[in-house]
């Protein structure tokens, strides 16, 4: 009898859920009122920058000056992260982005605000962002175990989705009985959330001092820079995602409000589409946080796939619920796609890289976005059915690419 319980094999211990964690669910509810705040904070925006100028140039030219700094310093920023604690970068950013919406919300309730004000703010917004995208995504794995990342991940996305749906409806009412002023307080009041709950939080391992010398700025950009293209799978899927980023950002914002205004003539019809997409989102964040694929590599690439094969069409429907259902699905496949990339990446890079990695990632992601939003607008102008194949069928080359090389197709 001893010898036979002597042979049994131990079973495997269940993975916790991350919300069972102390320390990832008080950086969860802090992130989860920071996001909601971000909401209103969006809603008010454009609406303060036509409010001032009555102008959509003026409106993308404030986007563009927060997109400068983001897609310049994201590099930067990753070596930041790296090097200091990421807990500490996260905190100074928070509190940078409220004493600045702060400000704005105080100079709209005295009716002195002037557009170089929100210039200003934005390009803040986007310098924070280049520092604050890279930390938290470095600091996310030191709150749980390797094994729960893609659980936490899925949570911090279903969670982003679920404000993007649920807060602007919100925001749009306290704009209209408040003014403009409420929106941007509330925002900056909800990034103290995020602050108490980092405040509270551990500083990761690699926080502790080291008294070695480090090396320059720049050598620490190009040993990320290395470190990816070293790796064909994570250099295959980074170069994917800047191809992906660069044929879905226009089309799906820039496209999106031409084809909808141009069919359908209603801004209703625009809010609509861009709820089916954040909806496909939230259940792609979800799904992802449950399946576990052995075969990942292969489930990426066919969700990039789903991705092309739903974008092109899009230009050549003519119905509002067959547009959503395109969009639903791109959703669903974009939310499961992002999610295990990232998860991925988290757990294949050791921790002291993490940082540069990520920053690469989000460098590759968002420094294309102002580029694929001005040629959507000349493509669009010239042909949205064009505009939408095209952008489809380079996504189904970049796509290729990646299956030919066996490395990707073997990702576990």
């Amino acid at each position: 009898m001893a010898a036979s319980i002597a042979t049994n094999p131990p079973q495997p211990s269940k993975v916790p859920h991350p919300l069972r964690e102390s320390h990832f669910r008080l950086f969860w509810a802090g992130a989860t009122i920071s996001l909601f705040g971000d909401q209103f904070y969006l809603v008010a925006l454009p609406w303060v920058i036509l409010q001032l100028t009555g102008s959509a140039v003026a409106m993308g030219t404030v986007m563009m000056v927060a997109g400068i700094p983001r897609a310049l310093l994201m590099l930067l920023g990753g070596v930041v992260s790296d090097r200091f604690s990421s807990r500490k970068i996260m905190m100074t950013m928070a509190s940078a982005r409220t004493v600045f919406v702060a400000a704005i919300a105080v100079l709209l309730w005295f009716h002195v605000l002037h557009l170089w004000h929100l210039y200003l703010l934005a390009f803040a917004f986007g310098t924070a962002d280049a520092f604050s995208y890279p930390a938290g995504s470095a600091y996310l794995p030191s709150l749980v175990k390797k094994e729960q990342l893609l659980a936490a991940n899925s949570v911090v996305q279903s969670t982003a989705q679920i404000t993007t749906i649920a807060a602007p409806a919100p925001a749009g009412l306290a704009i209209k009985a408040f003014g403009t002023a409420s929106a941007f307080l509330i925002d900056a009041v909800s990034f103290l959330f995020i602050i108490g709950a980092l405040w509270k939080l551990p500083d990761p391992p690699l926080a502790a001092v080291s008294h070695e010398k480090k090396p320059s700025v720049w050598r620490s950009i190009r040993e990320g820079l290395s470190h990816v293209y070293r790796d064909v799978p994570l250099r295959s899927f980074l170069i994917l995602a800047a191809v992906l980023n660069f044929c879905l950002a226009g089309p799906l914002v820039v496209g999106l409000a031409y084809l909808t205004k141009q069919r359908f003539g209603s801004p209703a019809s625009f809010g609509i589409v861009i709820s089916a997409v954040a909806a496909g989102g939230l259940a792609g964040s979800v799904v992802a946080g449950i399946w576990k694929p052995r075969r990942r590599g292969v489930v990426l690439l066919s969700g990039c796939g789903v991705l092309a094969l739903c974008l092109g069409p899009i230009g050549l429907l003519h119905q509002l619920w067959a547009i959503c259902g395109a969009l639903a699905v791109m959703g669903i496949s974009s939310g499961l796609v992002n999610i295990q990339i990232i998860s991925w990446i988290q757990q294949r890079v050791e921790v002291a890289m993490l940082g540069r990695v990520m920053s690469v990632l989000m460098f590759v992601s968002l420094g294309l976005v102002p580029i694929s939003m001005a040629v959507s607008g000349v493509l669009a102008q010239w042909s949205l059915k064009w505009m939408y194949l095209l952008g489809a069928f380079a996504m189904l080359l970049a796509v290729s690419a990646g299956a030919m090389q066996k490395p990707v197709r073997e990702i576990e």
